[in-house]
């Protein structure tokens, strides 16, 4: 980082935890607007990023409707999302491929969210929610309720957060020493990881061989089984906890700066931390009960947007575009470029994994 992009770091979050809304100079990339007590940041960089995978979201959408078994043109899908034609065309796109589009993009946003507040608050690129054992920890809760409880949505996704929660506060507890430290906290988060997805293989084990061989899919992270009914809950539920998002974000960009600066600014550390770690939690655990655990999202999309907008920190709301287009992308390819229909699940480790091995290649160059 450099010393001006440092000065108007600092610059702009002491505006923002002070709450006072006043326009700054921040070499014309940064600006602070104030709405009825809300301090936004906004940076034009990050705003074009934004704007080109928002086009990109839309052309996948796009193609998502027209590609399958029953090939639609573009004008068709047009005419069917306008009203103007009916039958079989509309059953296919209304209530089969555009719930199963839109949950990939809410649930890649939603992924990606969460992972840039984890980075941000551990201050480490390798702090993810798949990484550190969370969506294990959903996983878990969901076959605990699958197993012992039976199979409907609500009680999976009741599971689902249960399990994701209690994890995280595993993982918090067992990493917090005085203060919470990125390096403790992802290994930790790993240990944590291990010992569930044994856990996890225990139980599909002893399960009957066709709920095992639903939940073994499952847990490979896929959509084939969005539909609708479930689509739209879930996509509720995130768009519920992504508009809270304006709420921890002054506390999550204090604590980009360490827990002395922001404690210095007047921010509750511990609560802000708790707040943002809870946020992103029940992202996770929202999408892991309708899609189960899909890898790597959360890990590469924060650090794609970060080095393409050149921002000092993750800039959380492109972060989620650039995740939703990701998501998306990868279930195109799951779908219609890979000969034998897979998970997307299984596209986004070959892709993310890729990302990982160049990420930890270039961590260690750079420190070396």
């Amino acid at each position: 980082m450099t010393d001006r992009a440092a000065t108007d770091r600092a610059a702009t979050d002491r505006a923002v935890a002070a709450g006072t809304g006043r326009p700054l100079d921040v070499g014309r990339r940064r600006v602070v607007v104030g709405i009825r007590g809300l301090t936004v940041v906004i940076g034009l960089r990050s705003a074009l990023v934004g704007a080109a995978f928002f086009v990109a979201t839309l052309g996948f959408v796009l193609l998502a409707l027209t590609l399958g078994d029953f090939p639609l043109t573009p004008a068709e899908v047009v005419g069917v999302v306008t009203g103007q034609v009916h039958g079989l065309s509309g059953t296919v796109v209304l209530e089969w491929r555009l719930p199963r589009a839109l949950a990939a993009v809410l649930f890649g946003a939603a992924l990606a969210v969460a992972g840039g507040i984890f980075q941000t608050v551990a201050r480490n690129p390798l702090a993810s929610p798949d990484i550190i054992g969370l969506a294990n920890g959903s996983f878990t809760g969901m076959l605990v309720a699958l197993l012992a409880l039976g199979g409907s949505w609500p009680l999976l996704t009741a599971g689902s957060l249960i399990g994701g929660l209690l994890a995280a506060v595993l993982i918090y507890l067992l990493a917090y020493r005085g203060g919470l430290h990125g390096f403790r906290f992802i290994v930790v988060g790993i240990g944590i990881s291990a010992m569930l997805a044994s856990v996890n293989t225990w139980m599909l084990l002893r399960a009957e061989l066709e709920t095992a061989l639903f939940a073994s899919a499952w847990g490979a992270g896929t959509l084939n089984s969005v539909t609708a009914a479930t689509a739209v809950p879930a996509g509720l539920c995130v768009v519920l906890l992504l508009a809270l998002l304006p709420l921890v974000t002054p506390g999550i960009r204090q604590l980009d700066l360490g827990d002395d600066v922001a404690s210095a600014t007047g921010v509750a550390v511990g609560r802000a931390r708790l707040a943002a770690i809870t946020l992103a939690v029940c992202l996770v655990s929202v999408v892991t009960a309708v899609a189960g655990p899909i890898a790597f999202v959360a890990l590469a999309a924060p650090q794609i947007t970060r080095r393409l907008t050149r921002s000092p920190g993750i800039p959380l709301v492109t972060t989620g575009v650039v995740g939703g287009a990701l998501l998306l992308g990868s279930d195109l390819i799951a779908q219609h470029v890979i000969p034998l229909t897979v998970p997307v699940g299984v596209v986004t480790v070959v892709l993310g994994g890729s990302y990982l091995v160049w990420l930890l290649i270039h961590e260690s160059r750079r420190r070396a």
